[in-house]
């Protein structure tokens, strides 16, 4: 059995693919393959990907209609002969070291999944992101998912029959915080976890700065509630995670703020989704501002609420945009 299947869903990457794949040719540990998905691209992503295969014979392209990428990651699982896996988007690179540290780790430690930390690149500066879970307990750890640490899966080796014995699936459609689901849907089950405290992988902020900065729509919106309602439906039977999910319900109700829902849609929402908002509850959450900016909302002035999101929104996306000059 080959021991990693690395998997890369592929759209529209022409102008940085040959950075991520040529990284991942340079691994120092060998016995892997990777699985080029290409979903359907209109520019010259399926041929570039051609090119590597006939190259490399570690390399397994496939063409696909577009369907997005959790599909896409999808179809790499179900084709994926490794005994572990791990993902990578085609505009972020990779450490030589990675798959051979990680893979050492797993096997060192029996684990289903090791979790490690990533660099986050800048135009001007590169940070380093831990990703130390409180504790390696699966339940546990799906807080920390929903707290402090990223739930990608670009920084975290899975054992392949986590997916193919727990009926572990990306769900078709579903193309933003695909990657939450799928770690809530392996970690509801006993998941034997390590930590490695060592950063691989690079998440490149500067290709992707357009989609840091650009206007929230009710197109956005609908996603996340999708993924809300999986979330709920998933968890319905954790009491423990209560809290987290009316946190991510709440962020339901900011978004609306953001795109400038009327407080009749608010309110409606606020039923429909079910949750607990009232002043009590709400003062139980982790505060910030869109603690404050809802209740501002359902409770004292929708108006200034509105107001007050859109002021707090132009600040952030400024303070952004001078990050990534």
């Amino acid at each position: 059995m080959i021991k990693i299947s690395v998997i890369v869903a592929v759209y529209k990457a022409e102008a940085y693919l040959h950075r991520c794949v040529d990284s991942l040719l340079a691994q120092t540990f060998t016995d892997f393959e990777i699985l080029l998905i290409d979903d359907g691209s209109p520019d010259r992503s399926g041929e570039i990907c051609d090119e590597y295969a006939r190259k490399d014979a570690r390399i397994r392209v496939f063409h696909k209609a577009n369907e997005g990428v959790g599909a896409t990651r999808q179809f790499g699982i179900d084709h994926a002969c490794g005994e572990y896996s791990i993902h990578a988007d085609p505009d972020d690179w990779v450490e030589p070291t990675m798959l051979e540290e990680l893979y050492r780790k797993a096997k060192e430690t029996d684990a289903d999944m090791v979790i490690c930390d990533y660099y986050v690149d800048f135009p001007h500066k590169t940070t380093y992101r831990k990703q130390e879970p409180t504790s390696l307990d699966s339940r546990q750890l799906m807080k920390d998912l929903f707290q402090r640490l990223h739930a990608a899966l670009w920084n975290k080796l899975i054992k392949s029959t986590c997916y193919q014995t727990r009926e572990v699936h990306f769900i078709k459609g579903i193309n933003y915080r695909e990657d939450l689901l799928v770690n809530m849907q392996i970690l509801i089950q006993e998941t034997k976890v390590a930590y490695l405290p060592r950063a691989f992988y690079h998440y490149d902020q500067i290709i992707n700065s357009g989609s840091i900065t650009r206007s929230i729509t009710y197109e956005y919106y609908k996603v996340s509630e999708d993924v809300y309602k999986h979330l709920k439906c998933l968890l319905r039977d954790y009491q423990e995670l209560e809290n987290e999910l009316n946190w991510q319900g709440l962020g339901m109700l900011y978004i609306l703020l953001e795109i400038k829902a009327r407080i009749r849609e608010l309110k409606s929402k606020k039923t429909e989704l079910g949750l607990n908002l009232d002043a009590k509850h709400l003062y139980s959450l982790r505060s910030d501002y869109r603690v404050l900016l809802v209740f501002l909302s359902l409770n004292v002035s929708h108006s200034l609420a509105l107001f007050l999101c859109t002021l707090v929104n132009r600040i952030k996306r400024l303070l952004i945009e001078l990050k990534l000059r």
